[in-house]
């Protein structure tokens, strides 16, 4: 089975030595399908960035590939101050920049995550889900159904209050098992848990 041609995801290789102060966490909120264009970008013009990928097979006129795909479609993650925003800008492919509150949480959680990917360790991403969000479910006997997330168990479980025949009913689900009940894209919800974002426009 052939594979596609492997993109840089991380670039410089001591991206997380970097000072905070000088160069702290950005988030590109990309254009459609844009992320490994802008990582591009940035590496031709040495931004630092990192674009967690997960690799997925796909099928193209009749062919099965491996191909590394966005571990979090739309998001690039990179560094550096006024002068790199303006680079990440100038490239077209970005929507808005994502103004990073908690620069010690995401770097942390970037951190770890490079570190599973270097292990080779295979990450699947799932939609944020908490406490309060309204879910369907797409996998079980409740497939179709919609409900409400009361509150969470464990790492993997989530307690959902379904409505079916005028009656609700609380159940375990595993968390592949939901999906949003509302789709579209939210850029201030869609990777929270990652760190706290402040939207700007430009």
């Amino acid at each position: 089975m052939p594979i596609l041609k492997s993109e840089v995801a991380l670039f410089p290789p001591d991206l997380f030595a970097l000072p905070a102060r000088m160069t702290p966490w950005r988030v590109a909120y990309v254009r459609s399908r844009q992320e490994k264009a802008l990582a591009r970008h940035l590496l031709r013009h040495a931004v630092a960035f990192y674009l967690p990928l997960e690799e997925k097979l796909v099928q193209r006129a009749g062919r099965r590939f491996v191909s590394q795909l966005p571990l979090f479609p739309g998001y690039v993650f990179f560094r550096g101050a006024v002068a790199e925003r303006l680079t990440a800008l100038a490239s077209d492919r970005v929507a808005s920049v994502l103004d990073v509150l908690d620069q010690t949480q995401l770097d942390a959680e970037l951190r770890a995550l490079w570190r599973l990917q270097e292990s080779g360790a295979a990450l699947v991403s799932h939609p944020y889900l908490g406490p309060g969000d309204l879910v369907r479910v797409v996998e079980g006997p409740f497939q179709g159904l919609s409900g409400t997330v009361l509150r969470e168990k464990g790492r993997t479980r989530l307690v959902v209050s379904v409505t079916f025949l005028r009656r609700s009913v609380a159940g375990e689900f595993e968390r592949q098992a939901l999906a949003p009940a509302r789709p579209g894209r939210d850029p201030a919800r869609e990777i929270e848990g990652s760190a706290s974002w402040r939207h700007r426009a430009g």
